[in-house]
């Protein structure tokens, strides 16, 4: 693959062979930054996974970096009054989800409660393929649908290893003080060990490699 001139200049002053911290990785990655725009920083970790695992899970960065929200609540009742006192954008039965079944998708997420699944369950077609389709694993089915609207309004995000298990992830923005980017990295990293598998032998984080949208990846030295 052929980069540009500021790439190349950039590349020069990483040092290929060597595993950063994390620390000099997130140092590093901002002042080889070169695009007009605020880059994201981006996280890769390949796993020891099998075929056979499933790594998913979600969590809150403690550092947050993109914009809020907007939650969608299928709840009737008090779990409906309950998710609009927790500052949902959107809340509804099932006249929301005959909304969403006509194409309106004004909204980044959806919490359900389990009562609403049957019919939330009509818009596996629409929600599925945009990975939006609320989900246990996800703490997304749930009766506490403060919580939950707490926790997606503060940004909590998913990570999901993919069929070669790797995990990709953006942890931040260039124009971030370098040690949040550190807090950020290392939060979605002890959680991954938390998720490895009991019956996984040696090590369970083969690598982990650092970028910005546009530079070059820097490898970390990451145990787990």
């Amino acid at each position: 693959m052929k980069h540009g001139a500021k790439y190349r200049e950039a590349l020069k002053k990483v040092d290929l062979a060597k595993q950063y911290d994390v620390q000099e990785g997130a140092d590093l990655i901002k002042s080889i930054a070169f695009a007009k725009f605020d880059e994201s920083v981006e996280l890769a970790v390949q796993l020891n996974v099998k075929k056979s695992h499933s790594i998913r899970d979600t969590f809150v960065l403690p550092h947050q970096f993109a914009a809020e929200k907007k939650v969608l609540v299928f709840a009737k009742g008090e779990k409906a009054q309950e998710a609009e006192e927790a500052g949902a954008t959107f809340v509804g039965g099932e006249e929301l989800v005959e909304k969403v079944k006509g194409g309106w998708m004004e909204f980044d997420v959806c919490v359900a409660t389990p009562d609403m699944m049957r019919e939330v369950g009509k818009l596996g077609p629409v929600l599925g393929r945009r990975g939006l389709m609320p989900n246990p694993k996800t703490r997304t089915v749930t009766m506490d649908v403060k919580g939950a609207v707490a926790e997606l309004k503060q940004g909590r995000i998913e990570f999901r290893a993919d069929k070669s298990g790797v995990v990709h992830l953006s942890v931040g923005k260039v124009s971030m003080n370098p040690e949040h980017v550190k807090a950020n990295v290392e939060t979605l990293i002890n959680e991954l060990i938390r998720k490895r598998p009991s019956d996984i032998k040696g090590d369970f984080i083969k690598s982990a490699s650092l970028s910005s949208t546009m530079g070059p990846g820097l490898k970390l030295q990451v145990k787990g």
